[in-house]
């Protein structure tokens, strides 16, 4: 989806890693939480709450989910990172991404 129709959109940017990754939070109607960001060159860790599914719209990486070995993606790419997890990131090109998260009902 290329399009965020009916959204409702935070203001303040999240900003990570001294600036180097920033990112808006979005809600669409359906009360589904999304992240909307950009990713400078660099290394970066980030942990997991909730499960999430990455979309790597533009850009160059490689990542390493807990327990695996480092892989290139090419974008645009997905990858899902369990809840309550980590994963590290080496961006070679600016990056543009999406992130959903998964929610499970209780």
């Amino acid at each position: 989806m290329t399009t965020l129709n009916n959204i409702s959109l935070i203001k303040e940017a999240n900003i990570y890693f001294d600036g180097k990754v920033v990112s808006r939070t979005l809600f669409l109607e359906d009360g589904t939480k999304q992240t909307l960001g950009i990713m400078q060159v660099g290394e970066y860790t980030f942990d997991t709450q909730e499960a999430e599914i990455m979309e790597m719209m533009s850009g160059e990486l490689e990542i390493r989910l807990a327990g695996e070995e480092w892989h290139r993606l090419n974008t645009p790419e997905t990858f899902e990172v369990p809840a309550n997890s980590s994963f590290d990131l080496k961006i070679t090109a600016v990056t543009d991404y999406c992130c959903s998260y998964i929610t499970t009902e209780q």
